[in-house]
């Protein structure tokens, strides 16, 4: 990659940064400028328009990056699952709480925007949590105790409502930060983990003896 390249790049990389520190600061993405963005990264509002066409093309390419990195957390999630038995709940809840702490920002676009944005975002968002949704549940499906769950469906349940409550706890982990401090905050957080744990075992526990109908009959 050239010089002039690498500074396209990183000229753009600046832009949808500035997009997502701006809307999550308390705003929408509908809600902030072009002049916004581009005064941030300090460059004049026509530079912006050598990376994307509108702010529509901004929005679904850091959506894009975005859900890269969700991905790449389902992934993990699934190889921990399917290949390291011996690893527990509260291994896996660690990974998610990890990357809520590394990435606030990306889950809190994700959230923000899945409820509150443009219809093309919004479009855009459910597309890719349906993704995540169907990955999630082929990784289950590996998973010792689910196996014997004959309909794919039941666990794509079970994994949209994991994806949900993931959702929920990314917003509690994240204000127990913006509120609380020292001593209060570790306790706060143990007391989060432990429920969120119990919560993940009742819904596992659930499935795994999950019967239809069909099969109490008989």
């Amino acid at each position: 990659m050239s010089v002039r390249e690498e500074r396209k790049q990183q000229s753009r990389q600046a832009i949808i940064n500035a997009a997502l520190l701006l809307s999550t600061s308390g705003r929408s993405f509908t809600n902030i400028s072009l002049r916004e963005i581009t005064r941030m990264v300090g460059v004049v509002p026509a530079a912006f328009y050598r990376h994307f066409e509108n702010m529509d093309a901004l929005a679904l390419e850091i959506i894009d990056q975005v859900s890269l990195h969700f991905k790449s957390l389902s992934y993990y999630l699934g190889q921990t699952y399917s290949y390291l038995p011996e690893a527990k709940i509260e291994h896996c809840l660690e990974l998610v709480l990890n990357s809520i702490d590394q990435n606030p920002q990306q889950w809190m676009f994700l959230i923000t925007e899945r409820w509150g944005g443009s219809n093309i975002l919004r479009e855009a968002i459910s597309r890719e949590i349906n993704f995540l949704t169907q990955d999630l549940a082929t990784d289950l499906k590996k998973v010792e105790a689910f196996r014997h769950t004959p309909q794919q469906q039941k666990l794509c349940v079970l994994a949209q409502t994991l994806i949900n409550l993931s959702f929920n706890w990314a917003m509690t982990w994240l204000s127990y930060r913006q509120q609380l401090s020292g001593e209060q905050l570790k306790q706060q957080q143990k007391c989060f983990k432990e429920q969120t744990i119990l919560q993940i075992q009742l819904l596992f526990h659930g499935i795994t003896y999950w019967r239809s109908e069909k099969s109490t009959e008989s």
